[in-house]
């Protein structure tokens, strides 16, 4: 059985993590996998049986983006270097992966090239194939055409193939990244890369005391506190217009003090319920007549396939356009309401929720197969030749 290391480092929220995974359930039917986890471990989060999985000394970024910082604050961020880089090169010396996927990688995470690089060359000199694992928009920089020019260089470099866990009838990597053209490894779209969708469960099964449901999400839960305490402050205004139970779920990582605070404004309605995470999110979003959350790539992707009715806010910080792109072409094709900040005042907010579920939201034809397109583009990369679509 051929083998796969993967390596994943999510620094904000999930989105990178979850969809790391999912694409690693697909591999394992053909591949033995070991998954390098660079990020905060969530301990709710359930990885699949069957692989090796090695969290390294874990990495995030201040709230200003500025700088990385260990989690562990016992440690230096030269000591985690260090440490990260020796735990790379010995797991690919003794696992001697025939594949080598990084995810994001050079188009993003190039503060960890003190790491990435070391691995990159030590697996090449092994015979390793490496890979590109991206989303379909990637983060633009301030000077663009540096940027640009330095992913060029990389992937030429070190490359064997590039996948893009997007649909191009939707939207194409060269709207974030012109010089797509450019790059001399073979580019697959894979279409995106969704959770599948579990079996039906009853309201009892979820622990859900009644419907209609209104479901809010935050993703990892270091952002999005304005929505969600708009969301708080407007449940009393939706209890005698629409009865319907709000279930919000505010991420493993929101910070105590806010998810206290959200805990203190409805500790007197009962038609709220604040809790930090679910692993069965999807659970809760087949029930939900509505979802309310950020627009990440995971969301997003979950609200196409479970079909509900979604109003979506973009993550703004650090100049990155990435979730406003993408929910403002769903709004403009009719499937989900965008959310604005100047959206956020309780009474506007419960007559837009009032309005929106009153409408139908388009059907869209979007390639959901990413996973099994993924597996299948790897499992020919070890075998032949592939032609680029």
């Amino acid at each position: 059985m051929k083998k796969v290391m993967f390596y994943c480092q999510h620094i904000l929220g999930m989105g990178h993590l979850i969809r790391s995974i999912e694409i690693v359930r697909g591999l394992i039917p053909d591949f033995q996998v070991c998954f390098i986890n660079g990020g905060q471990v969530i301990k709710e989060f359930e990885f699949p049986q069957g692989i090796e999985v090695i969290n390294i000394p874990a990495v995030k970024t201040d709230t200003e983006f500025q700088e990385l910082k260990p989690v562990d604050d016992r440690l230096t961020m030269a000591e985690v270097e260090k440490t990260r880089t020796e735990i790379l090169l010995n797991v690919c010396d003794r696992f001697k992966p025939d594949i080598l996927i990084i995810e994001l990688f050079p188009f993003g995470r190039r503060p960890f090239s003190f790491e990435l690089i070391p691995l990159v060359e030590k697996a090449k000199s092994m015979g390793t194939k490496i890979v590109s694992s991206v989303r379909d928009i990637v983060v633009t920089k301030q000077n663009q055409q540096r940027h640009e020019e330095k992913v060029c260089r990389l992937i030429n470099k070190y490359f064997d193939m590039l996948l893009i866990h997007g649909d191009p009838n939707f939207v194409k990597l060269n709207l974030s990244f012109s010089r797509v053209n450019d790059l001399n490894c073979p580019v697959h779209y894979t279409g995106y890369v969704v959770q599948p969708v579990p079996k039906l469960k009853t309201l009892a099964e979820i622990n859900l005391p009644r419907k209609p449901l209104i479901l809010v999400s935050v993703g990892g839960g270091r952002f999005g506190h304005d929505l969600l305490e708009c969301v708080a402050e407007t449940a009393p205004l939706l209890k005698n217009k629409i009865p319907h139970q709000i279930q919000v779920f505010t991420g493993p990582f929101c910070p105590d003090t806010v998810f206290q605070k959200l805990q203190n404004i409805t500790s007197d309605r009962d038609n709220i319920t604040v809790e930090r995470y679910t692993s069965n999110l999807l659970d809760y979003m087949q029930q939900a007549d509505l979802s309310i959350g950020m627009s990440g790539y995971n969301t997003t992707m979950n609200i196409l396939s479970t079909g509900v009715k979604a109003m979506m806010m973009a993550f703004q910080g650090n100049n990155d356009k990435e979730q406003e792109t993408r929910v403002q072409k769903l709004d403009n094709l009719g499937r989900v309401k965008m959310i604005d900040s100047q959206d956020l005042q309780p009474e506007k907010f419960a007559q837009n929720i009032i309005d929106y579920l009153q409408q139908q939201p388009t059907a869209l034809n979007l390639n959901l197969d990413g996973v099994h397109n993924t597996a299948n583009c790897l499992r020919q990369l070890t075998t032949k030749s592939l032609v680029a679509v």
